[in-house]
């Protein structure tokens, strides 16, 4: 349960009888749905569930002001229907939040509803909070916890994913700043998450949920802009798709053609990676044949059927077919795709499914329960994938911004698939090195590995390997891992294994480190906790504990530096505490509050909309400052974040950095405001390309500096043969300044694109 699901005791009450009859109707919509699957049923124990979870939380509301268990019950309509989850997960569903909100324990689930229940009930309590907390330490540990429990029962975190899809469906009554914090981890894990588990549908909710939230007028600009021209894309589907349908009904196959339209955050994405406008993303829809076969092994031969039926009709775009039915993804994923020339001029994707693929494709690994026939290809492949779980798991004491990195980095990378010499199959990361091989076959020929053959020829550790490789490890007879090996891996597992040899060779070091750094918090009276390490982790900008004690063996860091800066602030916060308690032993309250104005910087009420003051030229006497990251300026979509010195830094929401920072230290998000004063001046760049021709330079300068009054700070084009690309570095206001901008430029003749980067 995450913050939106706080009970609430003090809601106006509305009219009791009808609010009974909602509950119950939204309970008998579970039920019909579970009568209507393929799983034994077992109505008893659910209605069990649901007079139990109804009655513990009775009285209790959500801050949207609906009872609380409308909630629950809405987890298990999706667990069963959108999952596809039996009566086990629908119970459990029901529970849980019982134990963490109300006076029952695990115990009482146990004796009430037998283990198998109370075992996924107890797996989400300890997981509960979302994903994660306040602190980043805290946040990995209560990750690794989720993967544990994932690793013992898939159930557990794929009813994780109903609660954090019906939380995202829910969250319009959350504050701004809250919305940003769970949007943003939802994005940065769970979508992902739910995309490495194949759960698509959900998958692309969560994202387009998100997005919704992080930036609602894009998605409102989007949206409409989808809606406006439906009838016209309908009427060249139509045209594109009827040769195709009156082809396969003549073959006698039994088929279902669909419409799939791209969703709102992947045509977003496309116009952020592209550069373009809406009206230049081409491929907004696809095209799905599903058809009906009751014999698997013939799936095979109706996919390559179908596809020579499309390429007699369609010219095939050369390198852009997927054959996911021979090799399957790891998440169990099977479809053959291919990309056709339509009649309009545009190419679009079909994706051809049996009835059976598609069901796992849209539901994921729990669609695989109503096919599987003993130990099934799709189900070893599970079991591979939550064992590198497991070796992530391993390294005790992970960075927790590194973890969730390293995790990220394996959950939505995009796959290849080599071969070893023997022709065993290897499915890896798109991006991995022929190290990624190596650890990938054992740990000890990771460490000894000095070089690779890549189809027969030479290459170093860090080359890069492609779908269909076939890959040879050469080693060495002793291990000998280097520290900069980390830089090109793309597994976890080989991440985490270089950690723990480096780490081993280095212990002798760390041991001196710990050993001070013990002494050192002794000195300031500070106790050793995840909260303090994380302070020290910031303050030297290192990655871990490990780090830090080698950092000062080392003598590279003076750890007395950071500690007697940290009791300061601690000194702080206790001051903080005692005027807002109005505690009388600290002698009088002026004196008390001088202290603080000494020894801090202004609090930040974090629950309202931070105005972000810009003043003074350049913005220096601002409230805030500018990330470098990504250079926001006033206009643009941002996001505050409260450093450790209590000063506000803006990033832009479509930074990288600020979807970690999202996910790992949500309680120190800032919903955000602008206040632009118009003398103040940021530095953006342009990005241009287009036709060159005599006087094109001479035109765009005048423009820029005589009609619309804009400084010029760097200019720079390149030219070859007749296209040219150009660079454009001015001082503005504000982000409409830079929309105009790019707007008037680009109606010069021969300007092709102007885009701010």
């Amino acid at each position: 349960m995450i913050d939106h699901g706080i009970p609430e005791r003090n809601l106006p009450q509305p009219d009791s009888q009808a609010e009974e009859q909602i509950i119950e109707e939204a309970f008998q919509d579970v039920l019909r749905g579970y009568l209507q699957s393929n799983h034994r049923k077992k109505v008893e124990i659910i209605e069990r569930a649901y007079r139990f979870a109804k009655e513990a939380h009775k009285g209790i509301r959500r801050r949207s002001g609906e009872p609380y268990i409308l909630h629950p019950i809405a987890v298990a309509r999706i667990a069963s229907q959108e999952i596809g989850l039996g009566s086990t997960s629908i119970c459990a569903a029901l529970l849980h939040d019982v134990v963490e909100d109300t006076d029952y324990t695990v115990d009482d689930i146990r004796q009430n509803f037998g283990a198998k229940i109370a075992q996924l009930v107890d797996g989400l309590t300890k997981i509960s909070g979302g994903i994660f907390g306040d602190k980043a330490s805290a946040q990995a540990e209560n990750f690794r916890k989720l993967l544990l429990t994932m690793s013992e029962d898939i159930r557990v975190v794929l009813l994780k994913m109903a609660d954090r899809l019906h939380n995202m469906r829910t969250l319009g009554s959350m504050a701004p700043a809250k919305q940003y914090k769970i949007a943003g981890e939802t994005l940065y894990i769970y979508a992902p998450l739910a995309h490495r588990l194949g759960l698509f549908g959900i998958k692309t909710e969560l994202e387009d949920l998100s997005f919704k939230y992080e930036h609602p007028a894009a998605y409102e600009d989007i949206s409409s802009k989808i809606q406006s021209t439906e009838a016209g894309r309908h009427m060249v589907y139509r045209d594109f798709a009827m040769p195709i349908e009156n082809q396969l009904h003549a073959l006698g196959i039994n088929f279902e053609a669909k419409y799939r339209l791209k969703s709102v955050y992947s045509i977003w994405r496309k116009m952020q990676t592209k550069n373009i406008p809406f009206e230049e993303v081409y491929d907004l829809y696809a095209m799905r044949i599903i058809f009906d076969c009751d014999d698997p092994a013939s799936e095979k031969h109706i996919c390559w059927q179908i596809y020579s039926a499309i390429t007699d009709i369609y010219k095939l775009h050369p390198d852009r077919t997927r054959d996911w039915i021979s090799v399957p993804k790891a998440n169990g994923y099977q479809a053959l795709h291919l990309t056709v020339m339509g009649n309009d001029g545009n190419w679009v994707e079909i994706q051809i499914r049996s009835r059976r693929m598609d069901d796992i494709a849209e539901r994921g690994f729990a669609a695989h329960w109503k096919y599987k026939v003993g130990e099934g290809d799709e189900e070893s492949e599970l079991t591979v994938w939550l064992r590198t779980i497991k070796d992530i798991l391993d390294n005790p004491e992970p960075s927790a911004i590194d973890f969730l990195d390293t995790l990220k980095l394996n959950l939505f990378a995009s796959e290849i698939v080599v071969f070893t010499p023997k022709g065993e199959l290897l499915t890896l990361p798109s991006g991995a090195t022929v190290l990624d091989v190596a650890f990938s076959i054992h740990n000890e020929v990771g460490l000894r590995c000095i070089a690779g053959k890549v189809n027969h020829k030479l290459v170093p550790l860090n080359h890069r390997l492609c779908s269909g490789d076939q890959v040879e490890v050469l080693t060495s007879q002793h291990p000998n891992p280097q520290p900069e090996w980390e830089s090109f891996l793309v597994t976890a597992k080989a991440r985490t294994r270089l950690r723990q040899a480096l780490r081993r060779d280095r212990q002798p070091q760390i041991e001196q480190g710990r050993e001070r750094f013990c002494e050192a918090l002794r000195e300031y009276s500070l106790s050793d906790s995840n909260e303090l390490i994380t302070k020290v982790m910031g303050y030297y900008k290192l990655n871990s504990r490990d780090e830090i004690y080698l950092a000062i063996s080392r003598g590279q860091v003076d750890i007395d530096e950071a500690l007697a800066h940290i009791a300061r602030r601690n000194s702080t916060s206790l001051l903080k505490k005692i005027l807002r308690l109005g505690l009388p032993s600290f002698g009088s309250k002026e004196d008390a509050d001088e202290m603080v104005q000494e020894s801090s910087t202004p609090v930040i009420n974090r629950k309202e909309t931070y105005r972000l003051r810009t003043s003074g030229p350049d913005g220096a006497d601002s409230n805030y400052s500018l990330a470098q990251c990504c250079n926001p300026i006033p206009g643009d979509d941002v996001m505050g974040f409260i450093e450790d010195d209590g000063t506000v830094t803006v990033h832009s929401l479509t930074c990288p950095r600020a979807a970690v920072l999202k996910a790992t230290y949500g309680s120190r998000i800032l919903s955000t405001a602008w206040e632009e004063v118009p003398e103040s001046r940021f530095v953006a760049t342009v990005q241009m390309e287009g036709i060159d021709r005599h006087g094109i330079l001479q035109e765009l300068i005048s423009m820029i500096s005589s009609q619309l009054g804009i400084d010029i700070r760097q200019l720079s084009i390149e030219a070859t043969d007749r296209v040219f690309t150009g660079r454009l570095v001015v001082r503005v206001s504000n982000a409409s300044v830079v929309d105009e901008l790019c707007s008037r430029v680009k109606s010069l003749n021969g300007v092709k694109s102007a885009t701010r980067i």
